[in-house]
């Protein structure tokens, strides 16, 4: 891309995450993932629009199990750049695609000034616990990944990073090897799958500290909204949701808005207990929706770092 060209991209699409994270304040950024209807991209926007009041640090967009909403991503996502000011974060997956295809997505991103990538293996297609398969003309690792979009260009490059055993890890200390050897690779910043206690966090972050690495790694949370969430979010993370968070929901489990208002609490104190500790800011997994994750922003006090 032409210098002249670059200097015309507006701040919000050239801000480079592990800059803005760098900042005084703590940072605060919003997940969405791609709608599968109309309808649903309606609700995804009515949260976006909300969220964007609150002038987040940056938002991202998944990609969708086994890369399932490919298009969907790239499109939400080029739309939140060229509709908002917000900074748009895209998701990235080895899974299913050939080295072509991932060169050919990471150019469409380019091409509407998306600067910022989270580069992540992804999980089987066949959803979360299947057998994970190799592209024939891809690529198998996260690192192999990072390593790619380094070389298509001026990219700031995020990854995931697991607090809690990865499912197909044998050890905790193997998941902080393998964030080790992404920043090796070329990642910035990494920001983590939702987990629910303090130690959990600060495990990790001791352990990579450990090995030589001091890359910023953002908490990711997700308010639980409802008791049904509760077997999924294990079946997703491939760990139980602790007692001391279960006990609480369960407690109230019949009714509804106090449900709500318990998961408010928790994923306010853990956020308030990782900032103490240094965390660099709190992703929010937001389902797409904006009223419980404004609950716990305000609760926090804090004006997202810009």
């Amino acid at each position: 891309m032409p210098a002249a060209t670059r200097m015309l991209r507006p701040a919000h699409l050239t801000r480079s995450i592990p800059s803005a994270i760098a900042g005084t304040q703590p940072s605060i950024s919003f997940e969405f993932f791609p709608p599968r209807d109309d309808a649903a991209e309606a609700v995804l926007w009515e949260a976006i629009r909300r969220l964007e009041k609150v002038r987040p640090t940056f938002v991202s967009v998944t990609y969708g199990a086994g890369g399932s909403t490919r298009d969907r991503t790239i499109r939400v996502t080029e739309r939140i750049a060229r509709e908002t000011l917000l900074t748009p974060m895209a998701h990235l997956t080895c899974v299913g695609h050939s080295v072509t295809e991932l060169r050919g997505v990471v150019g469409s991103l380019s091409a509407v000034g998306i600067r910022n990538i989270l580069a992540l293996r992804g999980d089987p297609q066949g959803g979360a616990g299947g057998e994970w398969v190799r592209h024939p003309e891809g690529i198998d690792h996260a690192d192999e990944l990072v390593s790619l979009v380094r070389l298509l260009g001026a990219f700031t490059v995020g990854v995931a990073a697991f607090p809690d055993q990865h499912p197909e890890s044998p050890s905790l200390d193997f998941d902080a090897e393998v964030l080790v050897r992404k920043a090796d690779a070329g990642a910035e910043f990494a920001i983590t799958q939702f987990f629910f206690t303090r130690e959990a966090y600060v495990g990790l972050r001791d352990r990579v500290a450990a090995r030589g690495r001091d890359i910023p790694i953002i908490p990711g949370l997700m308010p639980v909204t409802n008791v049904k969430q509760l077997a999924r979010m294990t079946q997703l993370s491939g760990q139980p949701v602790p007692a001391s968070v279960t006990s609480r929901l369960e407690a109230v489990a019949d009714d509804p808005e106090a449900v709500r208002q318990v998961g408010v609490e928790i994923t306010t104190e853990l956020a308030q207990q990782l900032l103490a500790e240094g965390a660099p800011g709190i992703h929010f997994i937001t389902m797409n929706r904006s009223t419980a994750t404004l609950q716990v922003f305000d609760n926090l006090g804090l004006t997202a770092a810009q």
